[in-house]
């Protein structure tokens, strides 16, 4: 990711998530909100293609996951989940440079379990669909 692109998404409020682990490897990974409502951003880089040259699948489906995991930990207040249904359809092709943003919208919720889904955009076409079930596991004590 060049320094434009990163000083681009700061101006316009962006922040990056403290991450660790395998979404480490595939960020950094942006947030910001919007009216209240969640954002994430990753931008495109040459580490996320696939032998044609576009956006790999399984960053797409990695980034559909964690943006709405973190959602469903956000709306739920709990700080452990996990994800035990996810389904995505992919539209249309990213591409390497591009920002690609999920917007994750909570469907609905129970003691146990949050519904969620997601439309992974560039401007305004969408590239992924994404819906996933999230199980709130009991905190060790």
């Amino acid at each position: 990711m060049t320094d434009k692109t990163a000083a681009r998404l700061k101006s316009d409020g962006w922040t990056v998530v403290e991450t660790s682990g395998f979404l480490h490897l595939i960020g950094p990974l942006w947030q910001r909100q919007i009216d209240g409502e969640h954002e994430y951003a990753l931008v495109a880089q040459d580490k996320h293609h696939n032998r044609r040259g576009l956006v790999q699948g399984g960053v797409l489906m990695t980034f559909a996951d964690r943006t709405c995991g973190m959602t469903a930990r956000y709306v739920s207040g709990k700080p452990t989940l996990a994800t035990v249904q996810f389904d995505t359809h992919f539209v249309e092709a990213g591409k390497i440079g591009e920002t690609l943003v999920s917007k994750p919208h909570v469907v609905r919720t129970t003691r146990s379990l949050i519904f969620i889904t997601t439309e992974v955009t560039v401007d305004k076409r969408c590239i992924a669909m994404a819906s996933g079930v999230f199980k709130i596991l009991k905190t060790e004590t």
